[in-house]
């Protein structure tokens, strides 16, 4: 099952005592943030949990696998995401 807003808002609201609307509130708060911080190009670096990375791709030459026809596409922003070591280590704690 996968986390969704809802979840989390609900995970603030116990762990902080919150009513819903104030915990759906920060939450939305802290993604708003989130957002506006990758979409002018700064990473975001979350010390323990990784970093989200915007990178920048070059224009290329691509094909439609339908068509066969050649095509550029435009040079675009890409999101990486790398966790932290913390993070791996505890990923991968539970496969040992």
């Amino acid at each position: 099952m996968a986390l969704t807003k809802t979840i989390i808002a609900e995970e603030i609201q116990n762990e902080l005592n919150l009513s819903r609307t104030v915990a759906y509130d920060i939450m939305e708060d802290f993604l708003e943030i989130i957002k506006e911080t990758i979409s002018s190009g700064e990473d975001i670096m979350i010390s323990g949990f990784g970093k989200f990375c915007v990178n920048e791709k070059k224009a290329r030459k691509g094909r439609n696998p339908a068509t066969d026809e050649e095509m550029t596409l435009p040079a675009r922003r890409v999101v990486t995401f790398k966790c932290s070591g913390k993070l791996r280590d505890l990923i991968n704690s539970d496969t040992q």
